[in-house]
Formats: structure tokens, sequence, C-alpha cells
């Protein structure tokens, strides 16, 4: 029987407007996490959970991200870190595991954009990042597990 517990320590978001359309912001959700049968490895399994190291402070999710705001174009580009940056970009060439975010807008019509690239993603209530969960734990369809 394994028996474990998560803290989520710490998360906060901080942004910084200049005047030129530019926008500076980070992330960074932190946790704790004990497994009372004490893997060898100190790590839970990473297929279905990305807070998976234990018995030490880690970092599940830290970006730092730039957006340009215009009238007719918009971009984004995120940089991540992390557990879950590991765990579900493991699959990815080793130059795009890094890359949380990267897209460009363009305005069409007066309420229509044209959206390409790697777009942030929410799976119903869930995202990858830990301050827009609507609920504590995640799904496994929210870690692209099919059965």
């Amino acid at each position: 029987m394994t028996m474990h517990f998560s803290q989520q320590a710490f998360a906060a978001e901080a942004s910084q407007e200049s005047p030129n359309n530019l926008s500076i912001s980070g992330y960074l959700e932190t946790y704790y996490l004990h497994d009372f049968n004490h893997p060898s490895d100190d790590l839970r399994p990473s297929f279905t959970y990305s807070h998976n190291v234990t018995d030490k402070p880690s970092i599940n999710l830290g970006f730092i991200k730039a957006s340009f705001n215009a009238e007719r174009v918009r971009t984004n580009l995120a940089l991540g870190s992390g557990t879950y940056m590991r765990a579900n970009y493991a699959a990815e060439p080793s130059d795009l595991q890094k890359l949380f975010e990267a897209n460009i807008g363009l305005k069409l019509t007066d309420n229509v954009w044209l959206d390409a690239g790697v777009m942030p993603s929410h799976i119903g209530f869930e995202s990858a990042v830990g301050l827009d969960n609507w609920t504590l734990t995640r799904s496994i369809l929210a870690d692209f597990a099919l059965f």
C-alpha cells in the first residue's frame, strides 16, 4: 500500500508592463512530497502525475514569458522548467523541451484573430498552471493517458 501526500508549497505570478506593448511575466510553482514507501531513487511514477520528486523541495513548473500586443498583431514566448516540463515534454526534441508557449496572432477583423503556434492548453477545468486549476488533483485525461 502506498501512502503519500503532496503539498503545493508556493505559487506566484508576477508581470511587468512597459509602454511599448511588451509584457514580461513569470510563474513559479513549488512542492514538497513524501512517499512513505521510500523509493530508492526518490521518484514517484511520472506517468500520471508530474509532482514526482520525493523528500526534497522541488519546482513543478516555472516559466518566464514575454508577450507583445499591438493593434493588429500579438505574440507570446514562454520558456519553462521543472518536473512538469520533464514529465510532459520528454518525447519532444531536446531543442523544444523548454518551450512552454510560442505563438503569434494576426487580427483579421475587429473581433476575429488568427492564432498559430504552441498555445497554452486547458482540458476541462485543468491547466499546467496550478493557479488556473479548479480542482486540487488532476485527471488522467489531463495527462494525455489513453485507455
